[in-house]
């Protein structure tokens, strides 16, 4: 407890840009001058206002984060919305002007600085707004709705549930914006690509079946999770039925008939959709993914130079991979050991509820060993809970591998590593360390809940994205453990190892299809060859690409970025080198962009040194 104290407040002092031997005199006096901490508490004041009105203008946000002001309603989606929005990041751009940055602590410069990149950024990427898919297979509002239901707004109170019961109604106002959206892109010529249609139909439709939507034995999962939470409360029985007889009258009255009228756009939509993959085929298209790859690595790679680096440590991960091949005593080429490790059941469990469940178990496991190590290799460490889950059955089919929802910062709710296990084959014992330890702790759990759970730092600087930053974390951390000795199999280490190739393989084939205009069956075929990845593995994640261009190229930019300044840190500072301050300096500022993660890794640097 001792060594974590003296951390974090190691952490805080180059946070603010204090020695961690003394501050100097020009430090001191520029805390100490009045007109520097006013300014500071200005700054402070005004990003928390801001903050309070963006949660004010997304009531369902406020609730993923705990509040439970308007919690009845949803975020819009409109069009009049996303113009207000685009006005109001303008103004906050030219009031972040009145600002004087050198009257500021290093602190509040960082926070200055992360809050006019942030709106810049978005000011960039909504000149193309309508460029972005309102809704794809993988992610809309037709999965956001139950999934949020379920995981999000919790029932407490009759409140509570009568406010689930309102969202239940106002899911129409959700389906006709997205209704909407999906209409001005179509006008415009930014169709969905054909093979997405069908799926998202059919996502769509697992939603409104089962009662009280059909006969049907089963429930929708709506509907049961609904009389769950209410029955929990232990209501007088008159009161519990007029809950559950208000909600099934909202279910069939408003819910349904939403979806119902959503399926219809969507079927409408996909008799003019495009056959072609990448978003070259968009007006604009080079300059959109341009700046989709700008947005997501934070970096101003091209799109060549990004294939490139995806050649180069394929190549470089298939030479580490020979040798647990030569280890295991495989002998032939590199692809027939792909090939091997693909088709072994023994690598596998079974595609049945007995397997699900030791899958789920064997990750829980791994978690937990890594949590006995953590304190070695890391002094601040979260206080938020986290728990591994299968992925909902009515969104597995067209849900990624496995993903992490975040705590709120008041922990009344843990994080979740979500694990998808519609298909066994496709969730091999090789990667299952190395994907818990990626979603889970050290990787995603910790570096998002210690960013909820910081003190000191505005609200609205926790919750910015920089995608490369949090993903580069999330496959930095699968080669930590093993430095931290784990993977102790060679098949684990080996799985390992393909996880990082999956990243590596993804600079190439996202670049391949959006800018090379590859084919989604030239992309899945690389994928095939390179990785030991199963076929269905293979098309799902091209599929992903195909959705959400650029996303995939941040883990493997943000990692090499992660494992070079930390190189530049244990090269700089020798003997002197602490692991756990350099976890906690990367973490303690949250999200950021790669340059300024590069700055604070500087300061801890110089903070050492003096």
């Amino acid at each position: 407890m001792i060594r974590k104290i003296l951390v974090q407040s190691w952490v805080w002092m180059v946070v603010l840009g204090l020695s961690a031997c003394g501050e100097s005199e020009s430090q001191v006096a520029a805390l100490e001058r009045p007109d520097a901490m006013s300014e500071h508490e200005r700054l402070n004041a005004y990003l928390a206002e801001v903050y309070e009105e963006n949660l004010a203008r997304r009531p369902f946000t406020a609730s993923y984060l705990g509040r439970k002001d308007r919690q009845g309603e949803w975020d819009s989606q409109s069009e009049a919305f996303q113009n207000e929005e685009r006005a109001i990041i303008n103004e906050r751009l030219a009031e972040l002007d009145g600002f004087d940055r050198d009257a500021l602590p290093p602190s509040g410069q960082l926070s200055l600085d992360l809050y006019q990149i942030s709106l810049e950024r978005a000011q960039m990427m909504d000149e193309f707004r309508h460029h972005r898919y309102a809704v794809h297979q993988f992610r809309g509002a037709h999965t956001s709705i139950p999934s949020s239901l379920i995981n999000i707004h919790g029932i407490q109170s009759v409140a509570d549930a009568e406010a689930y019961i309102d969202r239940l109604n106002n899911v129409r106002t959700v389906m006709d914006e997205m209704i909407e959206q999906l209409s001005i892109r179509e006008d415009k010529g930014l169709q969905l690509v054909d093979w997405m249609y069908p799926k998202i139909k059919a996502s769509a439709t697992n939603v409104i079946t089962g009662r009280p939507f059909d006969a049907s034995d089963e429930e929708s999962p709506v509907w049961s999770d609904f009389q769950n939470k209410v029955r929990a409360l232990e209501l007088a029985e008159s009161e519990e039925a007029r809950l559950i007889n208000d909600a099934r009258d909202a279910l069939l009255g408003s819910f349904k008939p939403a979806y119902l009228d959503f399926i219809a756009t969507v079927n409408q939509s996909s008799a003019k959709a495009s056959t072609d993959d990448g978003v070259w085929r968009f007006p604009e298209g080079d300059e959109y993914y341009q700046r989709l790859l700008e947005w997501f690595t934070t970096t101003d790679l091209t799109a060549d130079e990004v294939h490139e680096l995806g050649l180069q440590n394929v190549a470089r991960i298939h030479g580490e991979m020979r040798a647990i091949q030569a280890q295991v005593g495989f002998e032939g080429s590199l692809q027939e050991f792909f090939v091997f490790v693909r088709e072994n059941q023994e690598l596998r469990y079974p595609n049945t509820d007995e397997g699900r469940a030791a899958y789920l178990e064997a990750a829980r496991d791994a978690i937990a060993r890594m949590e006995e190590r953590l304190p070695q290799y890391f002094g601040i460490l979260p206080k938020a809970e986290m728990v591994v889950k299968r992925v909902e059955p009515f969104r597995e089919q067209n849900a990624g591998k496995a993903f992490y929802q975040s705590p709120p910062p008041d922990g009344s709710r843990p994080g979740i590593y979500y694990a998808n296990l519609y298909d066994m084959s496709a969730m091999p014992k090789t990667d299952l360390e190395a994907l818990a330890f990626h979603e889970g702790l050290p990787g995603h759990h910790l570096q998002r809940a210690i960013t909820a759970e910081l003190e000191g730092v505005p609200d609205v600087q926790r919750y910015l994205s920089f995608t490369a930053f949090s993903e580069g974390w999330g496959l930095y951390t699968e080669q930590l453990a093993y430095e931290m000795g784990f993977y102790e199999d060679p098949y684990s280490r080996f799985g390992q190892l393909a996880m990082e190739l999956w990243r590596a393989a993804r600079l190439v084939v996202d670049t391949g299809i959006h800018h090379k205009r590859w084919t989604r069956e030239e992309a899945i075929d690389y994928l095939v060859s390179n990785t030991p990845n199963a076929e269905y593995d293979c098309i799902k994640a091209i599929e992903r690409y195909i959705a959400m261009p650029g996303q995939a190229t941040a883990y493997m930019i943000g990692k090499l970025k992660i494992l070079e300044l930390r190189e530049r840190a244990r090269d700089a500072l020798g003997d002197d080198f602490d692991i756990r301050v350099f976890h906690d300096i990367v973490l303690g500022s949250g999200p950021v962009p790669l340059s300024k993660l590069a700055d604070n890794i500087e300061a801890m640097i110089e903070s050492e040194k003096g």
